[in-house]
């Protein structure tokens, strides 16, 4: 996610960082009946892992509600018998429960495969028993009905004029590991979102004077009458968005082979949308280069002028576009720092935020000695490996993670070298293509590529 601006002028090429301060409210880790029953053991595998979605959804005459029904199965990785899943939905994270006259925005009913209990977290998790304990190898599967209602609000959830962001629409698993089942609450600036990786096949019926992007490889074909089926499949990611309206579109291929799909809004400035897609085609080929080919084949940058900074998501970004452009390169830099290299987003927000802005200063050649200038920390507690647990307590710091994390990178490539720092990145991505990446990972991979101790650089810079 980008709260921020980042993307230089036509004229200057310099990059303009706008800090968007906004108020989040506190949260606290929830706990549940599960983990009530013990500490998981030291090391246990993440799961349910290996899910596959399949999912039907019809909308109405202007993309604002969408309902069918949805399917997912998986394994169990643990050693332990799986007894229940959870679903987020967090569609649900701004509106909670809703009241009597407004339902929650995302409803699942008709539950087959377990029993669900009542929502909680504010309604953005829901447990299903299953059937019988699933031993570890073991599949099953839980199906049920959803309704989606896109709220009125301008954000990735939600809808400017006549479009419409489905980010965080779908129902996912949540994950169990050694820490028991993340449960956390949401957050409404940053994220938190924690999943393994998974497949979708999502079938999208919707009027056919509607453009529908999507995660995922997608083909269209004839429904009813005025209407057009959107056909999205999509392979080890860790989520699904979409978004519909009366898009313009272009498309094109880069040198490395990556389908680049753009979609805007008519009002959207003509140049911002011809320096995104300029930028966003460069940016995919280059991260490639960096961290490892992009694996989607496909990208479908999504632009209106009133969307706030970007979101991004599995072959997906939402952009808000002026005549500068937008934050194209850090939304595109997400695809490896979140989507393909995957960290629990509420407990370690740098991993992926600091990441990729550091990606964007290098994709820019921005001049990195002084921009601490720009960093202050409020006291000495603060730190840059802070939970969203913290940000939330201390809403006007948030920023540090896009200011301080980069820094702090930058600085680590000096300490380094650009050769080495160049091959921590490339090689630390390939390690956990596709898997989970903790600040305790980040520091073993990038000791190992020096014999000096690196403990002192970690204390200075906040990384704990």
């Amino acid at each position: 996610m980008s709260p921020l601006v980042m993307s230089p002028s036509r004229v200057g090429r310099r990059l303009f960082v706008v800090l968007l301060v906004l108020l989040v409210t506190a949260a606290a880790r929830v706990g549940d009946a599960d983990a009530a029953a013990g500490p998981a053991a030291p090391g246990a595998a993440a799961t349910p892992d290996r899910a596959r979605y399949d999912v039907a959804l019809r909308s109405d005459a202007d993309g604002g509600h969408w309902t069918g029904r949805q399917r997912v199965s998986f394994r169990n990785a643990s050693d332990q018998p799986l007894r229940a899943v959870y679903l987020r939905l967090w569609g649900n994270g701004e509106d909670m429960c809703g009241t009597p006259g407004a339902p929650s925005p995302v409803v699942v009913s008709n539950v087959r495969g377990g029993t669900p209990g009542l929502p909680t977290v504010n309604c953005t998790a829901l447990r299903v028993a299953l059937a019988k304990p699933l031993a570890r190898g073991e599949r099953a599967s839980v199906a049920f009905d959803v309704s989606v209602a896109v709220p009125d609000r301008n954000a990735r959830f939600g809808r400017e004029g006549a479009f419409r962001f489905l980010g965080n629409a779908l129902p996912v698993l949540a994950v169990h590991d050694a820490k028991g089942w993340h449960l956390d609450p949401y957050v409404a600036v940053g994220e938190s979102f924690y999943a393994l990786t998974g497949d979708f096949r999502v079938r999208l019926d919707h009027p056919s004077a509607m453009k529908v992007p999507a995660t995922g490889r997608t083909r269209t074909h004839p429904g009813g009458p005025g209407r057009t089926v959107t056909v999205s499949v999509a392979e080890r990611v860790r989520d699904f968005a979409w978004a519909a309206g009366p898009f313009r579109t272009a498309a094109e291929t880069t040198p490395g082979g990556v389908r680049v799909k753009s979609y805007w809004a008519p009002d959207t400035p003509a140049a911002g949308v011809r320096l995104n897609r300029v930028e966003g085609v460069a940016a995919i080929d280059r991260f490639g280069r960096e961290f490892g080919r992009y694996p989607y084949g496909e990208i479908d940058l999504v632009m209106t002028s009133g969307f706030g900074g970007g979101m991004e998501y599995p072959g997906l970004v939402l952009l808000g576009t002026t005549q500068e452009g937008g934050a194209v390169v850090h939304e595109v830099a997400h695809q490896w720092w979140y989507g393909v290299v995957g960290n629990d987003e509420y407990t370690s927000p740098w991993l992926d935020e600091s990441f990729a802005q550091y990606a964007n200063f290098r994709f820019y050649g921005l001049e990195t000695r002084d921009c601490w200038s720009d960093v202050y920390w409020p006291d000495d507690s603060a730190e840059l490996t802070g939970s969203m647990a913290y940000w939330s307590r201390h809403p006007g710091e948030y920023h540090l993670v896009y200011t301080a994390g980069p820094c702090a990178l930058a600085d680590l490539e000096r300490t380094l070298g650009a050769g080495a720092m160049a091959r921590l990145l490339k090689e630390y991505a390939e390690d956990h293509w596709y898997g989970v990446s903790t600040t305790a990972d980040f520091k073993r991979a990038a000791q190992s590529m020096t014999d000096d101790d690196l403990g002192p650089f970690w204390e200075t810079h906040r990384i704990r």
